[in-house]
């Protein structure tokens, strides 16, 4: 299952490093994505993971996210 992140907030490599490090240690991830100049991040996951866990972990992290696709 692959789901992209719309991210505000996310402004250097640093920030990518972050949000990689945090979504990659959600239950069932297996591979993230993070792209800041597009501000997106990929997330491809074995199960379905549900839209409040990605929001939650990218807000702990200190983003927000936009919208989930």
């Amino acid at each position: 299952m692959i789901k992209i992140l719309s991210i505000d907030g996310m402004t250097c490599g640093h920030c990518v490093s972050h949000t990689s490090e945090v979504l990659g240690k959600l239950d069932g991830v297996s591979s993230v994505n993070v792209d800041f100049v597009a501000k997106t991040a990929i997330v491809e996951s074995e199960t379905e993971i549900a839209d409040d866990i990605l929001k939650n972990a990218v807000k702990d992290a200190g983003y927000s996210v936009v919208s989930i696709s």
